[in-house]
């Protein structure tokens, strides 16, 4: 498959010039035939090319259903009308299952009154919903590519930022140049060029980030355009984002100043120097549609897209918290001697372990017209113990 889009590629950059890597990842990642999201319903999990919390197993959603169910009741306190439950990035919509599954018995209000909406651009992925959710088919009320335009209640976005086209900058002696792809006979390779955009300096003026020449790090603009346009449709309610990611004094220095552009196929792990196929070029130019393609989310440019647009920053931890402050280590059934309470006290090790899953993502919590309340999954402290 990457060798027709491999020629797609190849025959824009002959007929346009080099591609921005924002352009070249929209093409690799998103083709509606070709790219790597269009062609199949699921691409995480043990026969994927990378794991999810989700595909951990049905904890990390019955944990989230504990937090939505709050914000309904706190959306319904607010004046709220219904509840809209909308998930961004939903893929074949497991994560919804997951959470539905937990509300039919743990919050039976949530299940009675979600009227979910499942976003996914893939086609395939969206041919799944109905009989991902199974026997939470009627609580469907949409399956398509794109936000609805008025939401009341909660939108959760799971890894979906880290997903999304982003521009690659690097810092010379002579100011800042863009990354862009070219064709060099059979391979595509890097070369530096003047910036696109304008955008791409004023965004990291916001942030006040200088670098040094030699410096390397991604912008990413959908990102910040799509949490933009979600917080406009969000008329009373909740935006939930859970991504790896830093806060922008983390992402642009220090061990991540060569960027954090990364390439995922058969869980084996690329950086954006990595030359696979011995072709010349980075592994993440290599089997265009064939591979996933991510950056690290900076999270201050997404609280200063949100806070522009009305929203209020009720909390921003690590998914380790996130999960104390819902309760992961309060369920009973995890203390049984059994095999199943193996299995769910392992599971929940992965998604907490701080040199795992619990510590490479970070859940923001934004709110609109439901004034600043302190939400149960930023509850959690560390207690020292005592001596």
């Amino acid at each position: 498959m990457s060798d027709a889009l491999r020629t797609l590629i190849a025959r824009r950059i002959r007929d346009r010039g080099p591609l921005t890597v924002a352009a070249f990842m929209e093409m690799a990642l998103y083709h509606p035939d070709l790219g790597y999201y269009a062609r199949a319903p699921r691409r995480t999990g043990r026969a994927g090319d990378f794991y999810t919390s989700v595909d951990v197993g049905p904890q990390f959603g019955a944990l989230l259903a504990a937090q939505i169910d709050e914000m309904r009741r706190l959306h319904a306190a607010a004046g709220g009308a219904g509840f809209d439950l909308v998930e961004a990035g939903a893929g074949n919509g497991q994560l919804a299952r997951d959470v539905l599954d937990a509300a039919e018995s743990a919050h039976p209000a949530l299940h009675a009154a979600a009227r979910l909406t499942l976003v996914e651009t893939s086609p395939a992925a969206r041919a799944a919903h109905p009989a991902t959710l199974g026997r939470h088919r009627d609580r469907l009320h949409a399956s398509t590519p794109a936000l609805p335009d008025r939401v009341s209640g909660v939108i959760v976005a799971n890894e979906l930022l880290d997903a999304l086209p982003t521009h690659a900058v690097t810092m010379t002696a002579d100011g800042l140049r863009e990354v862009y792809v070219d064709a060099d006979g059979g391979r595509f390779v890097e070369r530096a060029g003047p910036p696109s955009s304008p955008a791409l300096e004023r965004y990291l003026d916001r942030l006040g980030v200088t670098p040094r020449p030699g410096w390397r790090g991604e912008v990413n603009l959908a990102a910040v355009d799509w949490v933009r346009a979600a917080a406009r449709r969000l008329t009373r309610g909740f935006l939930v984002l859970v991504d790896y990611g830093h806060p922008a004094r983390e992402l642009y220095a220090g061990r991540h100043a060569s960027g954090t552009l990364t390439t995922f196929q058969r869980h084996l792990v690329d950086a954006a120097s990595a030359d696979p196929d011995g072709r010349g070029g980075p592994a993440w130019l290599a089997d265009p549609g064939d591979r996933d393609i991510t950056s690290h989310v900076d999270f201050t440019s997404i609280e200063l897209a949100a806070r522009d647009e009305g929203l209020e920053v009720l909390g921003s931890v690590d998914q380790t918290r996130f999960l104390l402050g819902l309760g992961a280590l309060d369920d009973p059934a995890a203390a049984a001697d059994t095999a199943g309470a193996l299995r769910h006290r392992l599971a929940l090790k992965t998604l907490l372990a701080p040199g795992g899953l619990g510590g490479t993502h970070r859940v923001l919590m934004l709110g609109k017209g439901v004034g600043r309340p302190a939400l149960k999954g930023c509850s959690f402290t560390w207690r020292e113990a005592a001596s």
